[in-house]
């Protein structure tokens, strides 16, 4: 009798949690090869797949501003086998963006962990024809709607849309899939200015590709002190940006845990800090219900942010 009791408990345990993964996981990032989130989610990937035995592997599906990859994960099966590295654009900005969604950020999805903040670069070629900060916001008030910036993200559309309200500057908005293909417009002449995240402003910075002109965190990143704040010119001025870790919804509160032990054991290694650390991204952990109220606030945030900058929903 003992031992069929002791047999039936097994049973009860959930086999699949015990046993997760079995097969290789679908990681979706919302954004191209290249981008930030493309390459923080290659980071975390290969940490999950070192932990639970598993190929985590990348995915690639950009545009409309995330909202194709999200709304696709939202339909996924809730098997644990397909995630998403998302960020604040599909997950909360995208809300204000659009007038309509075809996924909801907050009911479509399982929150497994949020992995980092990071803030961007307003960035334009070496042969800008202003130097600094002020000389840039002279010269772009002096030149109103002749030059144009690259957005590709809510973060870099949003960055555009508060320096053009809080400078009080015009200027051509041109959409693209993601940041990578305005960094390159801007490389070659076509844009003349973007905000790149520093995952990739830093590197185009340090090979002298292109040149930072500001920064949209509060204060100087320590990453680039250099470089000043926008705020030391338009006072208020702040923009940071998150990735996180996202599920379909009613995925398996089992596998949901087993997910998040196995990204918070990987945010913790010094090694893989220092990495976020080289994408220009500081590790900000959350857990589920953590990250599931934050998302939650940040819908409001980012509304409000959208409505102050007067971006009308497409």
């Amino acid at each position: 009798m003992r031992f069929l009791l002791f047999a039936l408990a097994l049973l009860a345990t959930p086999l699949h949690a015990q046993s997760y993964p079995t097969r290789p996981v679908k990681l979706v990032v919302p954004f191209p090869a290249g981008s930030a989130t493309d390459q923080i989610a290659r980071v975390i990937g290969q940490e999950l797949q070192r932990t639970l035995g598993q190929p985590f592997v990348v995915e690639n599906k950009a545009g409309a501003q995330g909202s194709i990859a999200a709304a696709e994960v939202a339909k996924a099966a809730p098997d644990g086998y397909t995630l998403m590295v998302t960020t604040n654009t599909p997950q909360a900005a995208n809300v204000s963006l659009f007038k309509k969604l075809s996924y909801d950020p907050v009911a479509d999805f399982s929150p497994v962990a949020r992995l980092g903040t990071i803030s961007f670069m307003l960035m334009v070629r070496p042969d800008f024809p202003a130097r600094n900060l002020k000389e840039f916001l002279g010269h772009a008030r002096a030149n109103p709607g002749k030059l144009s910036a690259g957005y590709g993200s809510a973060g870099s559309q949003v960055s555009q849309a508060m320096l053009r309200s809080m400078a009080k500057i015009d200027f051509v908005d041109v959409p693209y899939k993601g940041l990578p293909q305005a960094i390159t417009d801007v490389l070659g002449g076509s844009l003349a200015f973007t905000f790149a995240d520093l995952a990739n402003g830093l590197a185009q910075m340090k090979g002298g590709k292109l040149r930072a002109i500001a920064v949209t965190s509060a204060k100087r990143s320590p990453l680039a002190a250099e470089v000043p704040a926008l705020a030391e010119q338009l006072p208020g001025y702040e923009l940071i940006a998150w990735f996180a870790l996202v599920a379909p919804a009613r995925t398996s509160p089992d596998t949901v845990a087993r997910l998040h032990q196995a990204t918070a054991a990987a945010l913790a290694k010094p090694e893989v800090a220092a990495r976020f650390a080289t994408l220009g991204t500081d590790v900000a952990p959350m857990n589920p219900r953590e990250l599931g109220e934050f998302i939650k606030s940040e819908i409001a945030k980012w509304a409000k942010l959208t409505k102050e900058a007067g971006i009308e929903p497409q």
